[in-house]
């Protein structure tokens, strides 16, 4: 059965140039200067801690029992040599993520919002386990994190500290601490604080500017500076325009591809300008996908438009790379390393790609207008092994494709038919 100790409340005294209750009680009991208490002075505010409960055998946040580390002959405990680090490597967040958590809808962006509109300024840690020894000071509040309570809280000049599932605000007016000796390139002393602190704990800080309003996510060596929402709705609208004219011509492309790989007249020059079309698409698509992310609820209409625009392009994509390339994810791999710029050079990609010029005839294997058909990827394979390319398998006497084929071969000479009528036409198949 667990054990749970006797509560413990006590009272700290902190000086205030000028008091100022919160509009709503929380944990927090202010009481009125020299209120039964003659040894206060009046410019001094009584705050009483809650209570709390130390529950042995469970570990709340910032309740840490007993340590075992040894300390230095300074009386100083050792925190560098711990396992501390290797945890804060495996919940890494990416930029993803982090643009999720402070998406627009969310309770931490409206807290954030409400700190900028109120001409406020704010320094908010999302804490780790590296995070307990760069800060002091403060008071404990251990309460559900609202958006109200963290715009209360920062009318107080130091950071507060919530906890590592953005859910409950641990500390409020700290003291940051970290090593003055990092590097940081920026000028304000809150800022300076928020990129040291994130650069030595590895945890995101938050830095609200007072002056300009501006919201700064510091998240290890990393910095993001979040965008006014009305800006990045226009900012993702346009981007989405070049977007859909970049889709137009990528549907342009298949069609004279398809009539292009039926009459044997592939270049090398073709398939690397679908490609470049396809990679543009998809590097384009990403960067909205971070506008659409950080917009939150405000790019729900966006989202969806983006999906009917992406539809079916990784798919064809996957299917013209294995189509001409005997390693496609090697080629993945080198369009991801690509910049806009690198993509404007089909001579270099063609180069690169298949050593040789853009002129140069190429023949496909078949596997993408294969999958036009009624055959699943185990027959297109075996197809695809035994005729070599698409041509060879156009060709192919029925007898043929019969002995590889055995279910029906009559119905796939017939869907070959129907597709080589399709795009002789300028159909969309």
């Amino acid at each position: 059965m667990e054990e749970i100790n006797q509560t413990i409340q006590k009272e700290v005294i902190i000086e205030f140039p000028s008091t100022e209750s919160f509009s709503k009680p929380m944990l927090i009991e202010v009481g009125k200067p020299n209120d039964n208490k003659s040894n206060i002075p009046d410019s001094k505010v009584v705050i009483t801690t809650p209570k709390t409960e130390i529950i042995e055998g469970k570990n709340p946040e910032f309740v840490k029992p007993k340590s075992r580390r040894k300390v230095n002959d300074s009386g100083i405990m050792d925190l560098t040599k711990s396992k501390t680090k290797e945890s804060i490597k495996e919940s890494t967040l990416s930029k993803i993520e982090i643009l999720k958590k402070l998406s627009s809808g969310t309770g931490l962006r409206e807290g954030l919002d409400n700190i900028v509109n109120g001409g406020m300024g704010a320094l908010i840690v999302i804490s780790n386990p590296m995070t307990e020894s760069l800060f002091q000071g403060g008071f404990k509040i251990n309460c559900k994190f609202t958006s109200k309570r963290l715009m209360e809280l920062a009318k107080m000049d130091g950071a507060i500290i919530l906890s590592d599932d953005f859910k409950k605000i641990l500390y409020a007016n700290t003291l940051l601490t970290p090593n003055k000796n990092l590097t940081t390139y920026e000028t304000g002393t809150r800022h300076q604080a928020a990129e040291r602190t994130a650069k030595q704990s590895g945890s995101m800080v938050i830095a609200v500017s007072e002056r300009i309003g501006k919201i700064t996510i510091y998240y290890g060596n990393s910095k993001y500076v979040l965008q006014d929402t009305e800006e990045l709705l226009r900012r993702a609208t346009e981007t989405m325009q070049i977007v859909e004219k970049q889709r137009e011509v990528f549907d342009e492309l298949v069609i004279n591809m398809n009539l292009l790989e039926i009459n044997s007249m592939v270049s090398v020059g073709d398939v690397c300008s679908i490609l470049e079309r396809l990679e543009m698409i998809r590097k384009m698509s990403n960067i909205i996908n971070e506008y659409i992310i950080e917009l939150g609820k405000d790019g729900i209409i966006l989202r969806m438009r983006m999906r009917e625009i992406n539809k079916g392009i990784e798919k064809v994509q996957d299917l013209i790379m294995k189509d001409y390339f005997v390693r496609p994810l090697k080629a993945r791999q080198f369009f991801d390393g690509l910049s806009f710029d690198g993509l404007l050079d089909i001579e270099n990609i063609a180069n690169v790609l298949f050593g040789c010029t853009v002129e140069k005839s190429i023949i496909p294997k078949g596997y993408r207008l294969l999958y036009k058909t009624h055959l699943v990827k185990e027959q297109i394979d075996v197809l695809v092994r035994h005729f070599k390319n698409l041509d060879g398998i156009f060709n192919g006497s029925k007898d043929s494709i019969g002995r590889i084929i055995r279910d029906n071969p009559d119905r796939l000479q017939k869907e070959l038919a129907n597709l080589r009528e399709h795009i002789v036409v300028g159909k969309k198949i």
